[in-house]
């Protein structure tokens, strides 16, 4: 997927992703529901909503949340915990030994500023994370970011830009950027 995704909304493309999240929430639904102890049945299921088998020693406690799950590559030894949110259509990568905590949120796809394009498109960009990443609980990584080796993001944070590589980023601050 293009680091840059524009896509109109109501074309072909949009109605085929609209499609997509339908089934992935019917599948992650169900996902949600299992008995903790049936391995069998979340296997399937995971191996549906990814579109093939979660990868040997990966760990996600559920609830689990994905709006389309077929863009989300996870790498051997990724540990999420429970009630993560991944909106994977620009594309999601974990790559080996990341830990996420619970309520972690990752967004690959939003809107333009601009009050006039706003229902006309889909923006985004896709969220790689490099090995031995430490995700804190109810952090929020937004379109586009790349997260470098070794670092932490604290609880709590909002991640809008690149993290480079054994550094800990935290916090979350709202400020006027733009007025129209």
């Amino acid at each position: 997927m293009s680091s840059d995704l524009l896509m109109r909304i109501h074309s072909p493309e949009f109605r085929a992703m609209s499609e997509r999240v339908l089934r992935a929430t019917e599948l992650t639904s169900r996902l949600n529901v299992l008995p903790f102890d049936d391995e069998a049945g979340k296997a399937a299921l995971f191996e549906q909503i990814l579109g093939r088998p979660l990868p040997e020693r990966v760990t996600i406690y559920p609830p689990f949340f994905t709006d389309h799950g077929l863009n989300l590559e996870l790498v051997g030894r990724v540990f999420i915990n429970q009630n993560c949110t991944f909106l994977d259509y620009a594309g999601i990568r974990l790559a080996e030994r990341v830990m996420v905590g619970p309520r972690v949120t990752f967004i690959t796809v939003g809107h333009p500023v601009d009050t006039d394009e706003r229902r006309m498109w889909l923006t985004g960009g896709p969220i790689d994370v490099a090995e031995n990443v430490w995700i804190g609980a109810g952090a929020t990584i937004l379109p586009g970011v790349t997260i470098g080796r070794d670092a932490v993001i604290a609880a709590g944070a909002i991640v809008a830009d690149d993290v480079p590589a054994a550094t800990l980023v935290a916090g979350a601050k709202a400020a006027v950027r733009r007025q129209w």
